[in-house]
């Protein structure tokens, strides 16, 4: 009898990490697996299942204008018992720390399935940095029965927790998976894209690209502010360099920098951009300046060194191997370092070289291997 697998997950960043699972599932006849989105992000969520060529079973639809914590966290617990009660599922698959995998989580366990933690043991260490998803992280390890842990470290967090070992595999990260199929995708001549045509038309890639983004919660207000000043510094001492900056639509975000660094004739402030797209604009780019965790995690696969944002980070073995370096908001800093990394041949191609602690782009495989064997 096949094994029925329930894969669940709702945002841009969840969708892109468990897309490879899907595929790599989807091939083994020795599974029947079904996927379900909430759709916790809506077009962004849209634009990498059609990357992948993914098409979901199920669709709960359960954006809404100025969600809060309260009403999503609710409202997906209730929409997946209809679709638990239908599926019937062995396994449930959930992904990292968003307020998806910490309810879908709640939802499985009171349906009696057993919940798998894709990306699990990465910590903070305080429940309010970062917030929720630091909180929503250590519940769904709670809850979980199977745990995919991206490195030793995360693994050993874990442990620490009492999570038993023979419940526990060190699989890589599943993003290096999807970043290897998505960079292979956009450089085949065949490949078609608006957006990376339009990026053609507006950087000079003879020049340096400095690729920005930035818009976690902790970082709004004065941080960002810092931040921004900081990029301006960078393009101003350096007119030889483009520093490209794709906004994130919360307010809190686009007021700022739009005011900040609107008119700056090196700094090309434009909207969000599509999964492939930014990939593409990855793999061209010089160096990154970001507070995402994706990032600090795909860019050492692509030998472009990172500039982090933030005060702590839950992926420590990117700053203990090198490929990142974690800055806080401090305008100095990021000066500083922006500045290095662009004027010294030797100290970039340093960073540049190191091996990526996150994977080697068979993580998804290891999981169903794993799995299979249950």
């Amino acid at each position: 009898m096949k094994k029925k697998n329930l894969i669940v997950f709702g945002t841009r960043p969840e969708a892109i990490k468990m897309a490879p699972l899907v595929k790599e599932f989807l091939k083994n006849d020795n599974f029947e697996t079904t996927v379900c989105v909430t759709a916790q992000h809506r077009e962004m969520l849209d634009q990498v299942l059609e990357f992948f060529e993914i098409k979901p079973d199920y669709d709960l639809n359960l954006m809404r204008p100025n969600q809060n914590l309260y009403t999503l966290t609710a409202s997906i617990i209730e929409n997946m018992k209809p679709v638990l009660d239908e599926v019937k599922p062995d396994y449930v698959y959930v992904h990292g720390d968003t307020t998806t995998s910490m309810a879908v989580g709640i939802a499985a366990f009171y349906g009696g399935a057993k919940i798998c933690h894709v990306e699990a043991g990465l910590r903070t260490f305080n429940r309010q940095y970062p917030f929720p998803e630091e909180f929503n992280r250590q519940l769904t390890g709670k809850i979980a029965d199977f745990h995919f842990s991206p490195t030793a470290l995360s693994k050993n967090n874990l442990l620490a927790e009492n999570i038993k070992e023979e419940n526990i595999l060190v699989t890589g990260n599943t993003v290096i998976d999807a970043l290897l199929y998505g960079i292979e995708k956009v450089n085949d001549s065949d490949f078609k894209d608006e957006e990376i045509e339009n990026l053609k038309t507006v950087l000079d890639f003879q020049k340096k690209i400095i690729l920005v983004t930035g818009h976690r919660r902790e970082n709004h207000g004065d941080g960002l502010i810092k931040i921004c000043s900081a990029l301006k510094t960078i393009a101003e001492n350096n007119p030889d360099v483009e520093i490209i900056y794709p906004v994130h639509l919360n307010p809190n975000v686009k007021g700022p920098v739009n005011e900040l660094l609107s008119g700056i004739t090196n700094i090309y402030l434009v909207a969000p951009l599509a999964y492939p797209s930014f990939i593409w604009l990855m793999e061209k780019s010089y160096l990154i300046i970001t507070d995402s965790g994706g990032i600090q995690e795909e860019a050492p696969s692509l030998g472009k060194p990172v500039l982090v944002t933030r005060t702590t980070t839950e992926r420590p073995e990117a700053v203990e191997e090198g490929t990142v370096i974690l800055l806080g908001t401090d305008t100095d800093r990021i000066v500083e370092e922006s500045n290095k990394l662009l004027n010294n041949t030797k100290y970039y191609n340093e960073m540049s070289m190191l091996h990526n602690p996150y994977g080697d782009g068979k993580a998804s495989e290891r999981i169903v291997n794993f799995i299979e064997k249950k």
